[in-house]
C-alpha cells in the first residue's frame, strides 16, 4: 500500500471521527436535558455563589448533570457564575440551560394593606433574597430616617402601593432606596401643594389617608370621609376616629393576627398616642398603608359641613353623616341596634 493511499485512509477515519464525535457533540448540547413535569421553574442563585452551588441547586431540576457541565465549561459559564432568579422551561437542552442561567428575571413585587413595619418586611422578604431583618434595619436606619425626614413610627408612608418590578438578588439597602425615589415621584409638586392646601405635610396626608382607608373600602366613599377628619382637625376636634383604636389595641397586645369587629366605650379611655379619641391631631404614625385611592381622598376631599359619621345598616360598606351631634345620635342608635341584634362581641 503506497503512502498516497495511506494518507486516504488515516484521512477518511479522521473526518469520519470528528463527524462522529461532532454529532455526539451536537447531541449532547441539544437534547433535552430536563427532568421536571412542570411547564416552568424559577431557581435562584444566592449572592457569591460558586459554580459548585449551582449545581447543586440545578442538579434536580436537569436529568444528565455530566451533559450540563460539559457545555458549561465551553460556554465558560463556572467562571461567570450569576446571581438572581433564572427561568427553565421543560424540554431546554444544555446549551439553553446555561444560557437561561445568565438571564436574571425580575421579580413583579406587589403590596398594600399592610399594617405594620414589620409585615411589610416580612411580605418583601419573602418575594427577594433580602430577608425581613435585614430591610427592617435598613428602614429603621438612624442616618436614613434623618436624611428624609421620618421617625421609626412614620417611616412606613414611604412605600406607595403598587407593583414594581425588582431583581431577586436586590439588597435592602436597595430596596429602600427604590422605593424613597418612588415616594419622591408620587409626592411630586403638584401633589404636596394640594397636600399643603389641606394644612398637611406628605406625612401628615398619609398618616391621614391610612385612617380613611381602614374606615371605608368603599373607593367613591374616601374623599367624603377625608372631609369630615379636615373638618375636625381646623375645629381643633379629636379625630375620634374607631380604627386608630382598633390599632392601639392590637399594639398593646402585640397580636395584629387578631380580628376586632367592634369598639366599646372602655376602649376609648385606652392611654395610647393611637387613640384620637384621647388625642388631638393625628397619630404619631400611620395605622396601615393607605392605597393610591385614598392618598388622593385626602388631597382631594370633598368639600362639605359633615362632623359625624357611622356604619349604615342600610347600604352595607358605607357609612351616614351627619352635620350636627343630635342626628349623628339617630345614626348611631340605629348602628348600636343592629350590631346588637348580630350579637358581635368584638
Amino acid at each position: 500500500m503506497n503512502l498516497k493511499k495511506i494518507i486516504s485512509i488515516v484521512s477518511i477515519v479522521v473526518v469520519s471521527g470528528l463527524i462522529i464525535y461532532g454529532f455526539i457533540l451536537v447531541r449532547q448540547i441539544f437534547a433535552d436535558n430536563t427532568k421536571f413535569t412542570e411547564k416552568e421553574v424559577y431557581v435562584h442563585i444566592p449572592t457569591d455563589s460558586n459554580y459548585e452551588t449551582v449545581k447543586k441547586i440545578v442538579a434536580p431540576y436537569v436529568t444528565n448533570l455530566d451533559r450540563f457541565e460539559m457545555v458549561a465549561s465551553k460556554m465558560s459559564y463556572p467562571e461567570n457564575v450569576k446571581a438572581g432568579r433564572f427561568l427553565l422551561t421543560k424540554g431546554m437542552n444544555s446549551y439553553a440551560l446555561v444560557k437561561a442561567m445568565r438571564s436574571n428575571v425580575p421579580v413583579k413585587l406587589a403590596f398594600n394593606n399592610q399594617e405594620r413595619l414589620e409585615n411589610f418586611a416580612g411580605r418583601v422578604g419573602s418575594q427577594i433574597e433580602a430577608d425581613s431583618l435585614s430591610l427592617l434595619t435598613s428602614f429603621k436606619d438612624s442616618i436614613f430616617l434623618k436624611e428624609n425626614g421620618f421617625t421609626p413610627e412614620n417611616v412606613l408612608v414611604m412605600f406607595i402601593p403598587n407593583t414594581y418590578e425588582f431583581y431577586w438578588n436586590t439588597t435592602a439597602e436597595k430596596f429602600r432606596d427604590k422605593m424613597i425615589k418612588e415616594y419622591r415621584n408620587f409626592w411630586n409638586a403638584a401633589r404636596v401643594a394640594k397636600a399643603e392646601k389641606q394644612g398637611l405635610t406628605p406625612v401628615e396626608a398619609t398618616i391621614l389617608a391610612s385612617i380613611v382607608h381602614k374606615e371605608s373600602v368603599k373607593k367613591d366613599e374616601r374623599p367624603r370621609i377625608a372631609g369630615v377628619y379636615l373638618n375636625r382637625l381646623r375645629l381643633g376636634m379629636p379625630l375620634q376616629a374607631d380604627p386608630t383604636v382598633i390599632y392601639a389595641l392590637k399594639l398593646k397586645s402585640n397580636d395584629f393576627g387578631q380580628v376586632i369587629k367592634r369598639v366599646f366605650y372602655n376602649d376609648l379611655t385606652m392611654s395610647s398616642p393611637y387613640n384620637t379619641y384621647m388625642n388631638i391631631g393625628l397619630p404619631p404614625g400611620p395605622i396601615a398603608m393607605p392605597d393610591i385611592t385614598a392618598l388622593e381622598a385626602v388631597i382631594n376631599p370633598e368639600k362639605n359641613d359633615f362632623i359625624y359619621f357611622c356604619a349604615s345598616v342600610e347600604r352595607f360598606g358605607y357609612h351616614e353623616f351627619a352635620a350636627t351631634l343630635s342626628e349623628h345620635n339617630v345614626n348611631a342608635k340605629k348602628y348600636s341596634n343592629w350590631i346588637n341584634a348580630q350579637g358581635v362581641k368584638r
